[in-house]
């Protein structure tokens, strides 16, 4: 919603993979995000402003053998279709003892030259690939098939990933492809560094706690 500053960068990045079925899903953009993803000549979607809603009904129009789920203000690298590809069907047609993963995601990269966001992304990457729990800034895939098995992503205003990885890492192996995406710095720009961690820390205290996602949400978003 309202990302017509970062929408151009995403899009022509993804355009420039072959055979890739591209669905943006507008939430309710006052701004020319829509205007922008048609001038791409993408599929564009309506939904309301919840992220789990959007990425939803994304899943619900796609044809591919593969979901990718990325947000506005993330950019794909180079041939990342071809990665994705061969992580998930690594093994698959041979005898290897290598254990196909069930999803995957990618290393992290903050786009600002903070040494500070250097120390973000070590954790972050660390947890993804020692506790399985990659978040949606990192560009979750999977087949539909698993996708739908699992109902899809929570109905839930804020942690909707965060729930969503939960219950995937308990099916199998979460691959992390070591290049990263560059996702935006601007709320770590916005808020600092250590309230944005502070924030985001609470935000799971508070789900774990089963405080109900909506005063999460409402909470998180009035910092």
């Amino acid at each position: 919603m309202n990302e017509a500053r970062n929408l151009p960068a995403t899009l022509a990045n993804i355009l420039l993979a072959r055979n890739v079925e591209v669905i943006v899903v507008d939430g309710g953009s006052k701004d020319d995000t829509v205007q922008i993803a048609e001038l791409f000549g993408v599929k564009v979607l309506s939904a309301a402003a919840n992220r789990a809603i959007q990425m939803n009904l994304g899943a619900k129009a796609a044809t591919g053998d593969i979901l990718l789920f990325l947000h506005a203000d993330t950019r794909l690298p180079a041939q990342f279709h071809i990665m994705i590809a061969k992580a998930l069907f690594a093994g698959s047609k041979s005898n290897s003892l290598v254990k196909v993963p069930v999803a995957g995601a990618f290393r992290l990269q903050i786009d600002a030259p903070l040494l500070s966001l250097r120390l973000i992304e070590f954790g972050i990457n660390w947890r993804s690939r020692w506790l399985q729990m990659p978040y949606g800034d990192q560009a979750i895939f999977l087949k539909p098939q698993l996708f739908y098995a699992l109902g899809g992503f929570p109905d839930i205003p804020i942690m909707e990933d965060f729930e969503f990885m939960l219950r995937l890492r308990q099916l199998g192996r979460i691959v992390i492809i070591p290049v990263p995406v560059l996702t935006s710095a601007r709320r770590w720009q916005k808020l600092g560094v250590f309230k944005t961690t502070l924030i985001n820390q609470v935000a799971i205290i508070a789900y774990f706690l089963r405080i109900p996602p909506k005063q999460i949400a409402q909470w998180y978003r009035q910092q």
